[in-house]
């Protein structure tokens, strides 16, 4: 028992402190959010047969910041990067951190098998399937791309299991807020976009893990199935996508802010 508390008591330290970051904040309104393009310059993330995560992830984050500005003008739009370059995980948290956002939207795109398409929206989490916790290990690997991975993240191993449990713990005091805005999200897809979504899923998400805010991790798509590649690198097919997590972020705004 001893060894299950200590080995609990980092993430336990980290949920408390983040609890109380979370009162300090005066009121609901969303002034600030933060559009992060997942991957950049060496990393690719995945790959479909003729583009690249990367480049499609920046299209549609670029997109959604851009609706959000001209409809919402009272709201901030802050991106981790709006070009070709690499942002070390911990610093796309600390971007957000660092500008008190209310929101950090992180957007990706999916790998699998050829058959497997659809969208899904993460949260922090505790992954209750092997195929949350092979997301979570391949967005997570991006570390090893990093120098001094090991002391920026206190030793995570994006290879361990559980590493990813403790993970996983951690980000307890925005969850609610976070699996609403992922429900939206995914209600839009699927009821707007006419998407097939595969839902809202929870797994421990290094870009999710040190953000104090509410926060998403957006899979549009899989580039590894033909056809969904086609769509996510289609301009309208990107513009669906967009327009679909701005009404979700209008929709998470306006009920958030009617409770004040």
């Amino acid at each position: 028992m001893r060894n299950i508390v200590l080995f609990l008591l980092p993430a336990l330290i980290f949920v408390f402190s983040g609890f109380s970051t979370n009162l300090i904040r005066r009121d609901n309104r969303v002034r600030t959010v933060v559009i992060d393009a997942g991957h950049g310059a060496h990393d690719n993330g995945c790959s479909g047969r003729f583009s690249k995560e990367k480049d499609v992830a920046l299209k549609v984050a670029l997109q959604v910041g851009n609706l959000i500005e001209e409809n919402l003008p009272e709201v901030k739009v802050i991106y981790t990067r709006k070009s070709n370059v690499f942002v070390e995980l911990i610093d796309r948290a600390g971007i957000a951190n660092k500008n008190n956002a209310d929101l950090f939207i992180s957007i990706h795109c999916n790998s699998g098998p050829t058959g497997a398409f659809g969208t899904e929206t993460f949260t922090m989490g505790l992954h209750t399937s092997e195929g949350n916790l092979k997301v979570a290990k391949r967005e997570n690997s991006v570390i090893l791309k990093e120098e001094g991975y090991k002391e920026n993240y206190d030793g995570f191993d994006p290879n361990s299991p559980q590493s990813h449990i403790l993970l996983s713990l951690r980000q307890s005091a925005y969850m609610d807020n976070s699996l609403r805005f992922a429900s939206m999200v995914e209600n839009q897809f699927e009821n707007k976009v006419s998407r097939k979504s595969r839902g809202v899923k929870q797994a421990g998400l290094i870009v999710l893990w040190k953000s104090a805010m509410p926060s998403v991790l957006i899979e549009t798509g899989f580039l590894t199935n033909p056809e969904e590649e086609k769509y996510l690198n289609d301009k309208s097919g990107q513009s669906y996508i967009a327009s679909g997590i701005y009404r979700a972020f209008k929709e998470y705004k306006q009920e958030l802010e009617a409770t004040n």
